[in-house]
């Protein structure tokens, strides 16, 4: 339906190019055509612009101007308007499907050869045409050079470690052929944190040694105190961070703050590709602050009405004190659905590096004891007041792929049968507390580190501790900063940790399945597995579990798999083993997030699922067409 309302709105607004005003831009932008500071809307849209039509509930044609105010813990946060703005070459439908955005059309022939139509007369943020250089020099002299990318091209561009053989056909049409299926390319194009494989080339040529005058280039890197031009090039290339105001873009907003800041600010693209049915030029709204504070303030500032939208930061404990700020502070609090596939999750390290608990965490039977010596009838009721889903991380109801065995899989709380593996295991000797022994006779105590990101991890893990007593096993929690946390994981140092579920709860066949499989260093349960894959074998450790390596070749089989049916019989198969091995122990899901809306912003859903991937947060729901009603 959204496909055949932008195709009529395309079609109509082509035929009214004739006339006097076919499309219509921003007072801020019309007073600058004015000044001759910009060329008029006609001259800065596409030929063929892509219409944002009105998919969700309650949405309709909006207003131009005004800020919209948010909140942040750290200046470093430019990313979210990435997630937010959600351009991307092809993206998710409010159905998950995949469709073109910045692409004009694409062709996929035998889930192999992707062909790309570009949007003539489509301008990066600073009028520069957008067109199949940027495609090339990505691929040719960022991908491919090793000073760049020393490990080569992305994970999502090889198959079978083979990468693409790359065309360009003409100025706006580029082609990638594999000599088997990529089932990964086009979801990786429309994640929330997505695979860039293009360039504001003319920006970037001029810090690359390729192109740029060797004495130039040499003063630049002394100046800006890099080690390197490639080094250099790295630091002003980071299209998902919106750190470098000077590079080019074509979100809907563009960062003007420079780093590091208290606020980040953004301001409308004049040449965003996209425009709503009428033929306005998008975004609704001018500008965007992201005030940076601190993490405990946030709820309260929401509280106060300090924020136009806020979610990022706020837990569902915060629900009943926004709740009743609402008359106070001019905002409605909505209560959307968590999409993630866990809101609580533990991960036994299996690449820990003391050798005991690693051969423990690794055994299945520990994995399963663990989780059903867990009661989450009562971490539901007394922590999320009943409201959560109890059970595995796993996808969610919503999914085509769901299955009621999924999250059921050892998530009844069986103390007894939790026991009777431990014994198995052989752990059967205890101290004079009743606590098991390791093999070692080290008492059996699990450290679990906490990074903070959850607000009720604390309360959630004591009330585990008293009901991992009853098998014998004591537990000790680690907070730290994150990026410790992160080390310690990576490093081999932790044993175990918390952190939430799977990022896309609500996949389809069509979704790649990496959540479920050990090709990410980040994935907390077999970091060093996952960076093997990602390093191609350069660094980590290839996974020796035969079960986690059946994940691997399953994950490998998806993505040479050449249609949806046989896509989603590899999906089962990978979550049916994932729930099985129990690789990480889920909690409860759906934890209802709060979501601070403006009484004066218009066309945000009232209900909707938040979640990273798909949907990039607010992404999914057209934040481009987010409008506020005049006012103080």
């Amino acid at each position: 339906m959204r496909q055949l309302l932008a195709l009529l709105c395309a079609l109509a607004l082509l035929a009214g190019a004739g006339q006097a005003r076919a499309f219509e831009e921003a007072p801020m932008l019309a007073k600058k055509v004015a000044k001759g500071e910009l060329p008029p809307v006609e001259q800065r849209l596409p030929a063929n612009p892509e219409v944002e039509g009105y998919d969700w509930p309650g949405q309709g044609p909006g207003k131009y101007g005004g800020e919209l105010d948010m909140l942040t813990s750290t200046s470093k946060d430019g990313k979210v308007m990435v997630w937010y703005g959600y351009a991307r070459l092809v993206r998710y439908d409010s159905h998950f499907r995949i469709v073109p955005d910045i692409l004009e059309s694409f062709d996929v022939q035998d889930g192999r050869i992707f062909t790309f139509h570009l949007r003539k007369g489509h301008k990066w943020s600073d009028g520069t045409p957008f067109t199949s250089e940027d495609f090339r020099y990505y691929w040719e002299d960022v991908a491919n050079d090793t000073d760049l990318s020393p490990v080569g091209p992305p994970p999502q561009m090889l198959v079978d470690g083979v990468p693409p053989t790359f065309e360009v056909l003409d100025e706006t049409t580029v082609r990638y052929t594999w000599t088997k299926p990529n089932a990964a390319f086009l979801p990786a194009l429309a994640n929330a944190a997505p695979l860039f494989i293009y360039r504001p080339s003319h920006y970037l040529k001029q810090f690359h040694a390729k192109y740029a005058d060797p004495d130039k280039l040499k003063k630049l890197v002394k100046k800006t105190s890099q080690r390197s031009w490639a080094a250099l090039h790295n630091k002003l290339d980071n299209m998902g961070k919106n750190d470098n105001p000077k590079l080019p873009t074509l979100d809907p907003w563009i960062s003007i703050t420079k780093l590091p800041a208290d606020r980040l600010e953004f301001v409308r693209n004049p040449y965003f590709f996209r425009v709503d049915p009428q033929g306005r030029q998008l975004p609704y709204i001018d500008k965007v602050a992201l005030q940076v504070t601190d993490s405990k303030l946030i709820a309260p500032k929401a509280g106060a009405g300090e924020a136009t939208l806020q979610a990022r930061g706020l837990r569902f404990e915060d629900y009943t004190f926004l709740k009743d700020g609402e008359d106070s502070g001019g905002y409605r609090v909505f209560l959307w659905h968590d999409g993630r596939g866990s809101a609580f999750a533990l991960y036994p390290n299996l690449n820990t590096a003391d050798p005991v608990w690693r051969a423990l965490n690794r055994d299945v039977r520990f994995r399963r004891a663990l989780s059903l010596g867990i009661d989450r009838h009562e971490i539901n009721q007394v922590i999320y007041y009943g409201l959560a889903k109890e059970g595995g991380n796993t996808v969610l109801p919503q999914s085509e792929l769901f299955k009621p065995a999924f999250p059921a899989a050892y998530a009844a709380h069986d103390p007894k049968a939790a026991n009777a593996l431990l014994d198995e295991i052989g752990l059967t000797k205890r101290d004079s507390e009743g606590f098991r022994l390791l093999p070692d006779g080290r008492p059996l105590t699990i450290i679990v580190d906490l990074a903070g990101q959850i607000a009720e991890e604390a309360d959630v893990m004591e009330l585990i501790g008293d009901e991992w007593r009853d098998i014998g096993v004591r537990v000790f929690t680690k907070p730290s900063a994150l990026d410790v946390f992160r080390n310690r994981i990576f490093s081999g140092e932790s044993m175990m940790s918390v952190w939430t579920g799977f990022d896309d709860g609500i996949p389809t066949a069509d979704t790649m399945p990496e959540d479920l499989a050990p090709v990410i260093q980040a994935d907390l349960q077999w970091p060093k597995w996952g960076q093997y894959f990602e390093t191609h074998g350069m660094s980590g450790e290839p996974p020796d579990l035969p079960e986690a390596k059946e994940l691997m070749d399953l994950m490998i089989a998806w993505r040479a798999a050449g249609d949806s049916a046989s896509r989603r019989e590899v999906w089962e198969r990978m979550l049916q083993l994932y729930a099985d091995q129990v690789y990480s122990i889920g909690i409860v899901a759906d934890v209802p997030q709060p979501v601070v809306v403006s009484r004066r912003l218009r066309n945000v859903p009232d209900m909707a699922t938040y979640t990273f991937d798909p949907g990039a947060y607010f992404g999914i729901y057209h934040p481009d067409l987010f409008w506020l009603e005049p006012g103080p």
